[in-house]
Order: structure tokens, then sequence, then C-alpha cells
């Protein structure tokens, strides 16, 4: 009954070609979003940075919390460095 002329047409070819490209575009697309996402670094992973004891000192004095002498008086007691009793 098919013994000849049972290829695929002319459109047959055209939409296993089509079909073929889209495939290997689906597949590259695939493998590039994997090493995006696998190269990407993890924002969780880093600690926040904490402000140091001058920063802290100097916002409170723009704050208006401590006035000029006392932050001057505080800033010289930090450079100072620990006070050790007997």
């Amino acid at each position: 009954m098919f013994w000849y002329n049972h290829d695929v047409s002319g459109w047959g070819w055209f939409a296993m070609s089509a079909g073929m490209i889209l495939f290997c575009a689906l597949i590259i697309t695939v493998a590039v979003l994997l090493l995006r996402t696998l190269n990407q670094p993890h924002e969780h992973t880093h600690a926040p940075a904490t402000p140091s004891a001058e920063d802290i000192l100097r916002e409170r004095l723009a704050r208006g919390e401590i006035d000029e002498d006392d932050y001057q008086r505080r800033l010289s007691a930090l450079h100072a460095g620990p006070l050790i009793k007997p």
C-alpha cells in the first residue's frame, strides 16, 4: 500500500526544522538561566555593616541628643582606651 512516496511532505520538513530550532533554543535558554542562577552572589549571607562607636557618637550629636562638649569628652574617652581599675 505505502511502498513508495510515504515521505514527509514539504510542510512536514518545515515543521520539523522549526521544531528542532525551537527545541535547541529552549535547551540553551534553560542552560543560560541555570548558570546565571548558580553564579549569582548570595546576598543573604553577608552580615550588615555595624556602625562604629564614633559613628554612633556623631549621629547622636547630629540628632541633638548630646552637645558638643559632651561629644568631645566622649570622643576623647573612646580614643583613650579602656580604663583599668586596680
